[in-house]
């Protein structure tokens, strides 16, 4: 069974009876799967500066701080006329995971949010769309006048980096650019917590609407929690929000333990699995942990050996596939945990987007379970309503090789897909 996408490799599912008759039959090729994201578009620019520099625009050095919109836009006109400009990347965690979902699919993803309506070759917004796959589609996008929000890092001889964020018109998107049509049609839907920081921003209530949509058609919600401080700052909003709407929460074990009050990953898991239906909790130079449900029908035991850490014999339904709490007549909590991939790199140069990248891979086999469902409905995989193709075990194995990959270079986004000759994507691998 092929995944979704163009990639040159299948990918099979496993069959009990040989020679079984074809479930195609009848099947229309037309419908497109994809996943869909309301994000604060960003671009993040790199600039040489000595300290005369800082100071003329007044930013302390070595700190992270706010600067108006047209401080931002002097700052970027000047480090571009001198030369100044080491870099321009697209960024923002949700515009990383649509990229990166994108590139492991070879398929279309969509993002809404705001862009400017006036492009230059080689500014910003044109830099942003240049450094994001072709197959996230812009379509949906909101024009504005002005610029999209911006996150400078200043680099001083010394080596030190200063950081400042221009907001521009990030927070601008209005419900009226939320189309209800694509996000019924969507695999998952995918917001930030970052999005409902400013509750008087256009942007939060555009994100309600389209949370609101999505449960109106039954479409995942996927969360990613935002940083550490964030999470302290709107604990009781955001503890509600995610109990209310969301499916699936990502999160590193620091936004994990603000959420719970937990520092253990298993433990921090289970307690956000009283709001959500399944967790990604990626846990550093440690791994990744994945934490969801399954009904006791449907729950399979590992054949690997059982570990005990917090909680006994965690592992043991680790080769079970996920499914929400209300759809299990008798819920089982099932975990799996995965150390980093060949131990992880031997020199990690940049972090950033690690978390985005393994989460990119999720929501691919979400999609992907999505896309089997709908060629071949009748498909035993699809008895009962699970949220992915694959296990628990073998999603933490993907997630992890593709958080690998990112943090083997300098940017938080793939810049290929994963190599064609690695063992993990061969056929069978997604069989348990």
């Amino acid at each position: 069974m092929r995944f979704p996408g163009r990639r040159k490799r299948t990918h099979y599912f496993p069959v009990e009876q040989k020679n079984r008759p074809s479930f195609d039959i009848g099947i229309s090729l037309k419908e497109q799967v994809y996943i869909l994201g309301v994000d604060q578009l960003l671009i993040d620019i790199e600039i040489n500066a000595d300290e005369a520099f800082l100071e003329k625009y007044g930013l302390e050095k070595g700190q992270s701080q706010l600067i108006y919109d047209d401080v931002a836009e002097k700052i970027y006109r000047e480090s571009k006329e001198k030369g100044y400009v080491v870099g321009e990347f697209a960024g923002g965690a949700i515009g990383n995971t649509l990229h990166n979902y994108s590139v492991l699919s070879d398929d279309r993803s969509v993002a809404l949010g705001v862009i400017s309506k006036q492009i230059e070759v080689g500014d910003y917004a044109y830099n942003y769309i240049c450094n994001t796959c072709s197959q996230v589609d812009f379509s949906f996008l909101q024009p504005v006048d002005g610029p999209i929000g911006r996150a400078f890092c200043f680099i001083t001889p010394d080596g030190e980096r200063t950081f400042g964020i221009s907001k521009g018109n990030m927070n601008e998107l209005n419900a009226e650019f939320i189309p209800e049509s694509v996000i019924r049609e969507s695999s998952a839907v995918l917001v930030s917590a970052f999005l409902l920081r400013d509750e008087s921003a256009p942007l939060f209530q555009s994100v309600m609407k389209t949370i609101h949509t999505a449960k109106k058609y039954d479409v995942p919600i996927v969360l990613s929690l935002g940083t550490s401080s964030l999470v302290k700052e709107k604990k009781d909003f955001l503890t509600e929000f995610i109990k209310n709407h969301v499916t699936v929460l990502a999160m590193n074990l620091q936004e994990a333990t603000a959420l719970t009050g937990q520092s253990d990953p298993l433990l921090a898991g289970q307690v956000a699995l009283g709001l959500s239906d399944l967790n990604l909790i990626t846990d550093g130079p440690r791994g990744l942990y994945l934490c969801g449900y399954v009904d006791s029908r449907n729950a399979r035991e590992t054949d690997q050996q059982i570990h005990s850490k917090s909680i006994p014999e965690y592992n043991r339904y680790e080769y079970s596939r996920p499914m929400r709490f209300e759809e299990c007549d008798d819920p089982v909590t099932i975990f799996s945990h995965i150390n980093p991939y060949m131990g992880g790199p031997g020199n990690i140069t940049n972090t950033n987007g690690a978390g985005d990248a393994a989460l990119s891979a999720l929501l691919h086999d979400m999609a992907s379970n999505a896309h089997h469902r709908s060629r071949v409905p009748n498909s035993p995989k699809h008895g009962d309503k699970h949220l992915t193709y694959s296990s628990l075990a073998q999603i933490s194995k993907y997630c992890n090789r593709v958080s690998y990959e990112v943090l083997i270079q300098n940017s938080p986004r793939l810049s290929r897909g994963l190599p064609e000759h690695e063992e993990s994507l061969e056929s069978g691998y997604w069989e348990r």
